[in-house]
């Protein structure tokens, strides 16, 4: 075989596994078991300047906050770090649950939690102090394979997901960055 043979037949390859992932990523992301569990985490994303939540974090605390109103989590994690917005999005994300009815101390702020890996360490970290064993994690479908993984990567098993039912234009790229991340983050 020469070598122009086998780059192209590793080309082929690698396009597969790509596409394989992103299916499975999209399939996965997209799939409420409809589980409960002890606490829901949601990650945090934009915070618009006027200090509004963007649609996409809209969204996701409609999907955390139907999971505590339908009995399926008892606790929420809010979790975000300071956007360049110039505001903390878990203060923020709080703010908008306590707004909307939820007990303010069965709202967990994580603040610190300045990217996916700082999210899922913080929660296992407050896991003894919150009492929890199972865990449902809110985000954009495209995310949630690459959270549920680095949870397992921590020993946790017990968790489960849920996505907004919304989409942009831009998951087309952040499918394709999450694809680089998954198994940068699997590698560490």
């Amino acid at each position: 075989m020469t070598y122009k043979k086998i780059l192209k037949l590793l080309s082929i390859l690698l396009f597969l596994w790509f596409c394989i992932h992103i299916i499975y990523t999209i399939i996965d992301g997209n799939k409420d078991e409809g589980k409960s569990a002890d606490i829901a985490v949601i990650l945090g994303t934009t915070v618009n300047t006027d200090g509004t939540l963007s649609e996409r974090l809209e969204k996701r605390m409609e999907s955390g906050l139907k999971l505590y109103k339908d009995g399926r989590v008892k606790k929420i994690i809010v979790s975000g770090g300071l956007g360049k917005e110039g505001f903390l999005e878990g203060d923020k994300m709080k703010e908008y649950l306590i707004g909307k009815g939820m007990p303010d101390s069965l709202v967990i702020v994580d603040n610190k939690g300045n990217n996916t890996t700082a999210t899922v360490a913080n929660a296992i970290q407050m896991r003894d102090s919150l009492h929890y064993n199972s865990v449902i994690v809110v985000s954009q479908y495209f995310h949630l394979t690459r959270t549920k993984m680095l949870f397992k990567k921590e020993g946790f098993e017990n968790i489960s997901s849920v996505s907004p039912d919304y989409s942009e234009y831009r998951d087309f790229y952040s499918l394709f960055r999450e694809f680089f991340a998954y198994y940068y983050d699997r590698l560490k």
